[in-house]
């Protein structure tokens, strides 16, 4: 059976959103982030894992946890070469999760959003689906055939950006803005906005990897 685990992460995250997640998808393992800890303080809820070097949540608001059993607590060093975010995926590893949910992840700090998405690598090279979400973005990095479905999309528009290196080879089909065997640089704009017109829409490339952000309007 495929394991799953939900990352919360110490930026903005609403906590509506973090229990109609809770409400719609079960998640083996729940691992805090240091201050993402707070946000599961106030709902109540009891992560399975911490990790963190605990500079944003404070001595006394973690201590709680920290002292019970059955969470396993990860100390990091405040000077560390890693996010918090990147040390609690690498617990999920660990664990065998081939699924890995990170909410909390985006918002204010630009920087940790793009530290956070860069992160998403790391599940590329381990064979894992790793997937950002906050109330208005779904994002994911791709590098092989990947299907949008229009009933299962997160929101109106699709955003494509490449990775890294050129994107060699890239078609997309049932787009309004088709594509066939186009080379996207990653100094690129134009894959912003794009939108289903199709019950699918089919991502494919030669080589490289996509950022490919689901999105809808409205409020963080």
């Amino acid at each position: 059976m495929t394991k799953t685990a939900a990352i919360i992460g110490g930026g903005s995250l609403s906590e509506d959103f973090a229990l109609r997640f809770f409400e719609k998808n079960t998640c083996d393992y729940l691992i805090a982030a240091d201050r993402g800890l707070l946000v599961l303080k106030k709902m109540g809820i009891v992560p399975t894992h911490i990790v963190g070097d605990f500079d944003s949540a404070r001595e006394e608001e973690t201590r709680v946890y920290r002292d019970m059993s059955g969470v396993e607590v990860c100390r990091l060093n405040p000077v560390k070469d890693i996010t918090d975010t990147h040390a609690a995926l690498d617990i999920a590893f660990g664990l065998d999760c081939k699924k890995i949910f990170l909410l909390g992840c985006t918002g204010r700090r630009l920087d940790h959003t793009i530290a956070a998405i860069r992160d998403l690598r790391f599940g590329l090279a381990e064979n894992r689906e790793c997937v950002i979400l906050d109330p208005c973005n779904r994002i994911r990095l791709v590098n092989k055939r990947m299907v949008l479905r229009k009933k299962e999309q997160y929101g109106r528009y699709i955003s494509l950006f490449a990775f890294g290196e050129t994107v060699r080879g890239l078609t997309l089909t049932g787009f309004r803005y088709p594509l066939n065997d186009y080379d996207m640089e990653s100094v690129s704009a134009l894959g912003v906005s794009n939108e289903l017109t199709a019950a699918e829409g089919i991502i494919s490339m030669k080589s490289g990897t996509l950022v490919v952000i689901e999105s809808k309007d409205g409020e963080l």
